[in-house]
């Protein structure tokens, strides 16, 4: 991912779950992560960083312990009313917002028109990551949709993304003025027909295999073991409560490592 904090780019990610203390045990033990929660009017809302201090994403509780956990991917938006807007007059909805987080910004949580959910945020005290593409940052945004037109055309009208032409799996990228910083994958009959469409996010690790053994070690599950690809070496995980991540140690020579 060569861009992050730019209009329509990834710039935040945070997980929502029934166990905080838990998760924050979890990251640690396997991402290196350490954590911590905002004082004041925060309602629980913490923060995960590397050791240096340099922030990687947020940690929220779940408002009712049955629900499920989950990582979501926010992208910036200048002006989050406008572009949820765009969002309900492309067919997606609006679940959440939008809404002022303090003085830290003001968001909203979107969903595409096949259901994938995401969000958006606003600027102002709180930019965004302190760190991506890094070991331990995050450094790939990864839609699974099972019919690609759809969200193609959704977030080009709404966030003005492109896509590159698809590989010979039918693979595109998502970039913004021509970066690309995701992808978007068809689902095909290797996901149960249950799963639906998803956002997930993956985190650069230096060793994708020592990751894996150290989330089974650390009580999570490997949902896809690693496998090597063009881009580098990644697997598909899943903490104890249930939110899905990825972690992919990027092959150098693939250039989707290096900041514009």
């Amino acid at each position: 991912m060569k861009i992050a904090n730019v209009s329509s780019a990834p710039c935040w990610a945070d997980l929502t779950t029934p166990d905080t203390s838990a998760a924050r045990r979890f990251y640690r033990s396997v991402l290196g992560w350490e954590s911590g929660e905002l004082p004041g009017e925060a309602r629980g809302y913490g923060l995960f960083a590397l050791d240096d201090g340099r922030t990687v994403g947020g940690l929220v509780p779940t408002a009712r312990p049955d629900r499920p956990a989950a990582w979501l991917p926010y992208f910036q938006a200048e002006g989050v009313d406008a572009v949820t807007a765009r969002v309900e007059g492309a067919g997606g909805t609006v679940t959440a917002g939008p809404s002022d987080m303090l003085d830290q910004g003001r968001y909203a949580v979107c969903a595409d028109p096949a259901g994938a959910v995401f969000g958006l945020w606003q600027r102002r005290a709180h930019p965004g990551f302190g760190v991506v593409n890094a070991i331990g940052g995050f450094c790939w945004f990864e839609l699974a949709s099972r019919d690609p037109a759809v969200p193609t055309d959704f977030y080009a009208t709404v966030l003005g993304w492109a896509t590159t032409s698809p590989d010979e799996n039918g693979y595109r990228m998502w970039t913004v003025d021509d970066e690309p910083f995701g992808g978007l994958l068809r689902m095909n009959d290797s996901f149960p027909p249950h799963v639906p469409p998803h956002w997930m996010v993956y985190v650069a690790t230096a060793d994708c295999d020592a990751t894996a053994a150290r989330c089974a070690k650390a009580g999570g599950s490997v949902l896809v073991p690693p496998r090597t690809i063009a881009s580098g070496r990644f697997t598909v995980l899943s903490d104890p409560q249930g939110a899905v991540f990825g972690a992919l140690a990027l092959n150098p020579l693939s250039g989707l490592a290096e900041l514009a």
